[in-house]
């Protein structure tokens, strides 16, 4: 039997030791802006505080929010799309990106504004949110509102978010089957309240046969669909014409 010597791939974190050369595009000319562009996309949660701070002497709080820090964001996602980034390069990415926006709010006196709220949430019964962690970093580095239920949430407490924020937009992630089935329960108590907003499906137990079934179902296929979704719903359109546009 050949005995293992050599333990160094085993604890290796490969994903920190992608090669980025000529993965990553070039996201501003400025080289301030650049560097905490190239921060958020490399998820140095570490030195983005001090590139933004150098970045806020020339530039305004604003200004590195959308052409900097959102912007990297949206190369992240890029990267996603393309299958060269995953879920650890995403939060990395994401949490970099907080912290540059945090200072840049801290610099504002108040927080950036937000195009409109969106309720994200993991079915009951259900802890495998890593779809959720997605969405919400995506539709947060879009400039959306996340109100970010968290996992295993209950039928009613989603609908009690909605009914008190007021959402463009509600999403459900479910991995199993056995918790898909709040879907439709959530669907149908928005209905009687009359909150007919869009609400958007995904995960790995989901599938679009399933969705279409309910009113206000919408299937996302995948995470990095959310942010069009919440430009869609922002942009008032109707489930009905949101799930002719994404599904069938």
């Amino acid at each position: 039997m050949k005995v293992l010597k050599d333990f160094s791939n085993i604890f290796k974190r490969y994903d920190l030791d992608l090669e980025k050369t000529g993965k990553a595009k070039e996201i501003s000319k400025d080289p301030a802006l650049q560097k905490v562009a190239q921060l958020v996309v490399d998820g140095d949660e570490e030195g983005i505080l001090a590139a933004v701070k150098d970045a806020l002497k020339s530039k305004s709080p604003l200004e590195v929010i959308n052409n900097a820090l959102i912007a990297g964001m949206n190369e992240v996602s890029r990267l996603w799309d393309e299958g060269i980034y995953f879920l650890p390069q995403v939060i990395l990415s994401s949490d970099a990106m907080n912290v540059g926006i945090a200072e840049c709010e801290a610099k504002m006196g108040k927080a950036m504004d937000r195009k409109a709220k969106v309720v994200t949430h993991t079915a009951e019964g259900d802890i495998h949110d890593i779809g959720q962690v997605i969405v919400n970093a995506l539709l947060n580095a879009n400039g959306f509102d996340v109100i970010n239920l968290g996992a295993d949430v209950p039928v009613d407490k989603v609908v009690s978010a909605c009914k008190e924020h007021r959402p463009v937009m509600v999403t459900g992630t479910a991995l199993m089957t056995t918790t898909m089935t709040a879907f439709p329960k959530i669907a149908h108590q928005l209905k009687q309240a009359g909150l007919g907003i869009p609400f958007i499906c995904g995960g790995g137990a989901v599938c679009e046969e399933y969705v279409t079934e309910y009113d206000l179902g919408i299937w996302g296929k995948e995470a990095s669909q959310a942010p069009g979704m919440a430009e869609d719903a922002l942009a008032g359109e109707s489930w009905e014409a949101m799930r002719a546009k994404w599904n069938g």
